[in-house]
């Protein structure tokens, strides 16, 4: 199954670009899902239809879901819903008002992963859009799976055995429910669920994420730092989609101002994600809503291209033999040396940049090494490892 993401800020047309890309997909004979991850869901008012919380057809070759975190909830993690609903209850809440706060932050992008998973696992379908919410949420969808991972092997085997042993103590003097066993299970099922879905979005042979823009300063400022942090996590950024492009023929002075803007950031747009594809589409003379519109820029977008493509398939990450040494390089676009901090820990190395660290298990043939010193260069984190002293004699 192929899937590809479409993030970028809000406002800058994603819902459309998406949902324009399924609908040539579904044109081309792919069985397309189109699925909107977006808690301030827009991708109905796209196809200017009503979109509920399971999957609906829209044409022979075309579906589409919005997805609810509540429903969700309720619906697959029954049991962690009801201790959080009775946690609430005890301290006084309302019962709606428990119900509403035990649907956790977060819980959106959770059972956005959830879907993903579930459609590429049943693979039903050919195709997979996701509209993804605004650049900040994306990232946190991403990183969720990474985040389950580190807590799944760090922190729930102790919490569970400790609350075993504390929880006959605690409770008569607690008022509200400590968590049992069986909530505990239904926590574990949802990280390897989480953990799963590390193999399905960093598969670039299946996954690939597009970055749509606006030539604005601030729009392409955030493409930047996302497209770098994509590449820190391993996501494959296969393509970058140049919405609303005033067309060349205006004469009015306003819209020349706007006009020298834009081919100012569309340089800096071509240069700075060079060897990537940019589709460029131009600003419609009416608005993009419904299939017709969809379709219409949908071929302006991709042209004779099948848009189900893998534009691009190099891995952000790889492992090179240098001499008597090894170097894991990582693709890390616009950042330089001093904002990146390395550490390693029990044969994993962790990179941080900004605000986002990342775990990167080191495979045996690395983690036997010391590290022997880091470098930024060509957009790359290249980190090499050397035999340790001991070894060498």
């Amino acid at each position: 199954m192929r899937v590809i993401l479409f993030t970028g800020k809000g406002g800058v047309g994603k819902t459309s670009v998406a949902a324009a890309t399924a609908v040539h997909c579904a044109k081309s004979g792919y069985r397309t899902v189109v699925m909107s991850t977006d808690p301030a869901h827009s991708l109905g008012d796209s196809f200017d239809i009503e979109l509920g919380t399971s999957l609906t057809q829209i044409s022979s070759h075309l579906w589409a879901h919005e997805v609810s975190a509540l429903h969700e909830m309720q619906r697959h993690w029954k049991r962690l819903h009801e201790y959080a609903v009775e946690v609430f209850a005890t301290q006084g809440l309302d019962e709606v008002v428990a119900e509403e706060l035990a649907n956790p932050p977060g819980m959106d992008e959770i059972a956005s992963l959830m879907w993903i998973k579930h459609y590429a696992q049943r693979a039903e379908h050919d195709v997979l859009i996701v509209d993804c919410a605004p650049t900040g949420e994306t990232l946190q969808l991403l990183t969720f799976p990474d985040a389950a991972k580190w807590w799944l092997d760090k922190i729930y085997p102790w919490e569970r055995r400790a609350m075993r042993v504390a929880r006959p103590v605690l409770q008569p003097l607690m008022d509200i429910p400590l968590p049992n066993d069986e909530v505990f299970a239904s926590l574990k099922g949802l990280l390897l669920d989480l953990d799963g879905m590390r193999k399905v979005l960093t598969d670039p042979a299946m996954t690939t994420v597009r970055i749509v823009l606006n030539l604005e300063k601030m729009v392409v400022k955030e493409a930047k730092r996302a497209f770098s942090y994509l590449s820190l996590f391993g996501y494959v950024t296969d393509a970058v989609i140049v919405n609303r492009l005033l067309p060349g023929d205006l004469h009015d002075d306003l819209f020349k101002k706007w006009q020298q803007i834009h081919r100012r950031y569309q340089a800096e747009v071509e240069q700075s994600f060079a060897g990537i594809p940019i589709f460029n589409v131009p600003l419609f003379d009416r608005e993009v809503v419904g299939e017709e519109m969809l379709q219409r820029m949908a071929d302006v977008t991709y042209g004779d291209q099948d848009p189900a493509a893998r534009f691009v398939t190099a891995s952000p990450q790889r492992i090179e033999k240098s001499g008597a040494e090894y170097v894991l390089s990582l693709k890390v676009p616009f950042v330089d040396r001093s904002a990146v901090d390395l550490s390693r820990h029990n044969g994993e190395l962790y990179v941080t940049i900004g605000n986002y660290r990342r775990e990167i298990s080191l495979p045996r043939v690395l983690a036997q090494r010391e590290t022997a010193g880091a470098a930024i260069k060509d957009g790359e984190l290249r980190v090499r490892f050397a035999k340790r002293p001991e070894a060498r004699k």
